[in-house]
């Protein structure tokens, strides 16, 4: 009866996460559209942030009560499901044509933060220290690399077409801030309630956080992305659908990151490695992908091979345990 109790709290917790980061989304999408904002701006900042809002909610209670695998099993995790289970899943519906800035900055962007997040916490296989870990100095410049990429897509605004259809709905003034403040009140108590049960599961089934923080924690808080992108590429907005992604997985290592690790050193464990060169390969694999054949788009088999891929991570996942 407990087990069941910490799952049925997760689950709540879970709906809490992705209503709070839809009423977010819509208040802010809401706010920014007034001020003729592109549709593709507002997928790299508002929504991405939005629909990171669950990992970052989620980071800072986990490091705050010292559950650093957690913390990266989620970040790594949720963007292993971004790129391939989230652009698999949105590249099947239909194929996702990619905006010619996407492939040539933010996608390269994306694969050398990825990047410097491996150096900046593997300490000893650099030889930069005797213990791996995201300390304060390290979040600092991840901070900082979040500003230059938000003053870079703020200035792509001004020179971005502003008169394309939008389907975002605007809300009114009280509308708008409700859903904002609400958004946010569901956020904070929803990942409360996730990574306290799922922290008292992995207890009761003796398998790690990492686990857990991989898979449990990190598919929950990759719904809205998953959400978000696969609704995008039905109505075929390749430019949500594919920012989306982008943008969330910046977040989640820039921001999100940034943002725990200035509140709390966090502790790594090297054994993620293998997972990070799980995520390290899908990036570069999407790079090759924008530069074959049909160039600057994702084909539904291309997509499918996403997918074929993702599967075999977590039967791989749960066998190594």
């Amino acid at each position: 009866m407990t087990l069941l109790l910490y799952f049925a709290l997760i689950i709540l917790g879970f709906v809490l996460l992705i209503k709070g980061a839809g009423a977010l989304v819509g208040g802010a999408s809401s706010l920014a559209k007034k001020f003729n904002i592109s549709e593709l701006a507002i997928g790299l900042t508002i929504v991405a942030l939005g629909t990171s809002a669950p990992e970052l909610v989620v980071n800072i209670i986990s490091g705050t009560e010292g559950h650093s695998d957690v913390v990266f099993g989620n970040i790594i995790g949720s963007n292993i499901f971004n790129l391939f289970l989230i652009l698999g899943v949105s590249g099947s519906i239909y194929p996702l044509v990619v905006q010619r800035n996407t492939v040539l900055k933010e996608l390269p962007f994306s694969l050398f933060i990825t990047l410097l997040l491996f150096y900046l916490i593997n300490d000893t296989m650099f030889e930069k220290g005797t213990s791996d870990q995201l300390n304060f100095f390290d979040a600092v410049i991840l901070a900082i690399l979040f500003g230059i990429f938000l003053a870079y897509v703020f200035l792509s605004m001004k020179s971005s077409p502003s008169g394309e259809e939008s389907n975002i709905k605007i809300y009114g003034g009280l509308g708008t801030a409700l859903r904002i403040i609400g958004g946010l009140a569901g956020l904070v108590l929803g990942g409360k309630l996730v990574v306290d049960n799922a922290v008292e599961i992995a207890r009761i089934f003796d398998v790690s956080e990492k686990l857990i923080g991989l898979t449990i924690i990190a598919a929950g808080t990759s719904l809205p992305e998953l959400a978000t992108s696969a609704v995008a590429a039905y109505k075929k907005q390749a430019d949500i659908a594919i920012g989306n992604v982008i943008g969330s997985n910046i977040f989640n290592i820039l921001f999100v990151l940034g943002i725990t690790g200035l509140i709390t050193p966090l502790q790594y464990d090297p054994a993620l490695n293998i997972d990070f060169y799980i995520l390290l390969g899908g990036g570069v694999l999407l790079l090759l992908f924008m530069f074959t054949i049909n160039k600057k788009k994702l084909d539904r088999w291309e997509a499918f091979l996403y997918l074929l891929t993702f599967i075999a991570y977590m039967v791989f996942l749960f066998m190594r345990k």
